[in-house]
């Protein structure tokens, strides 16, 4: 197996209705990635594409439609798509096929563009629940989130205001990056005094809607000492499903998610992920799922998260900077592609070009997790310099 580096990485602005179409943020992102490693698509030799259903572009065969602007016209291209674990699979599928000697050099791209669905992407979300036992209970995922939500919060006796600092936190790292579609100077009375949604959800615990695309490029060992002297390794990759009835599950845990980050520690040889990583970007849709998916890929003790947030350790200058990007609550959730703009933050953090988003310590390996489908999916991989 060959050792697999990322020397590339390029993202669109999230925004929500976005005036570009789905191949054109496409184009854009692989244009970026292209430009970033010193590459033209003639040292491309293949294009893997993450995208989500086709009704959030509202087009059929959005995979084909999609392949050109991706760069994948007359090169073996494949799509993959694991609800919002996407954004992280769609590298971890490229890796796959660098890593198997397959190819030297692959694309991979995320898009969303969840604008043309009227009047919100729940409708499609819908189509996705059980039609006999499920969706007789008008159940949405929102609806379901509150529940996984209130559940972690029993569980561990969190309170609403210890949550809310996550989107504190997220939203003003956001204020850093040039592609954030929701940065803000927030508080956690805002939050708590923010529109309820569906109890204890409220508006500023939740990311928002966005289109949007993010790339990088991956190559073999031989090929990236070609193009950079500082390539950053993909040195682990894991991923789990677990059953599609969460109503079988306890909730207060994502046991899918801890057995995607054992995967990935045991092919990166981590056996103390709380020494060997030094930051990490965990999917955060809401609030709550930062704290979720930090302790599912054993950054802290079950409950142990809230007081990790509350104490500073997760701020950027913390001792274990969690999404420093800003996150999804605050640069946006395009579904797909939001996993893959947390793995461009790898790239630029652990190369030092992440501007004022650059956390403080010294990092040398970096973690970005993605999660989907109905509470089951996780999705891990490790970078390091």
């Amino acid at each position: 197996m060959r050792r697999v580096a990322v020397i590339g990485a390029g993202m669109t602005k999230f925004r929500r209705r976005m005036l570009e179409t789905g191949r054109e943020l496409s184009f854009e992102a692989s244009r970026m990635a292209m430009d970033s490693a010193g590459m033209e698509m003639k040292d491309v030799e293949s294009v893997v594409m993450g995208t989500a259903p086709d009704a959030f572009d509202g087009v059929h065969m959005k995979g084909e439609y999609l392949m050109d602007g991706a760069g994948g016209t007359n090169l073996p291209y494949s799509r993959v798509y694991v609800g919002g674990g996407t954004g992280v699979f769609v590298p971890v599928a490229g890796w796959w096929h660098v890593a198997s000697g397959m190819f030297d050099t692959c694309l991979v791209v995320g898009e969303e563009k969840m604008s043309p669905l009227r009047p919100h992407p729940q409708y499609a979300f819908w189509s996705i629940f059980d039609h006999t036992i499920e969706r007789p209970l008008g159940v949405t995922l929102l609806w379901i989130f509150s529940l996984e939500m209130r559940r972690y919060m029993a569980v561990h006796k969190v309170k609403e205001e210890d949550i809310a600092l996550v989107s504190v936190k997220n939203k003003g790292n956001a204020m850093d990056h040039p592609c954030a579609q929701i940065p803000g100077r927030i508080t956690v009375d805002d939050v708590m005094k923010s529109e309820p949604i569906c109890l204890p959800v409220k508006r500023l615990d939740v990311s928002p809607t966005s289109d949007g695309a993010a790339a990088v490029m991956l190559a073999s060992e031989d090929v990236a000492r070609k193009y950079t002297d500082d390539p950053v390794w993909i040195d682990g990759v894991g991923w789990n499903v677990d059953t599609q009835y969460w109503t079988n599950r306890d909730l207060y845990y994502p046991r899918y998610v801890e057995e995607a980050a054992r995967m990935a520690y045991r092919m990166a040889k981590v056996d103390n992920p709380r020494k060997q990583i030094d930051f990490a970007e965990v999917y955060d849709p809401f609030d709550y799922k930062e704290l979720h998916h930090l302790e599912g890929v054993l950054l802290a003790d079950k409950g142990g998260a809230p007081k990790l947030t509350r104490d500073g350790v997760t701020q950027r200058d913390g001792d274990l900077p969690v999404n420093p990007s800003g996150g999804l609550l605050g640069v946006g959730n395009p579904i797909a592609a939001a996993g893959t703009m947390k793995v461009c933050e790898l790239f630029w953090q652990l190369r030092g070009e992440a501007g004022k988003r650059q956390v403080k310590k010294e990092v040398n390996r970096g973690l970005a997790q993605a999660w989907g489908d109905l509470l089951q999916v996780g999705t891990v991989i490790t970078m390091k310099r």
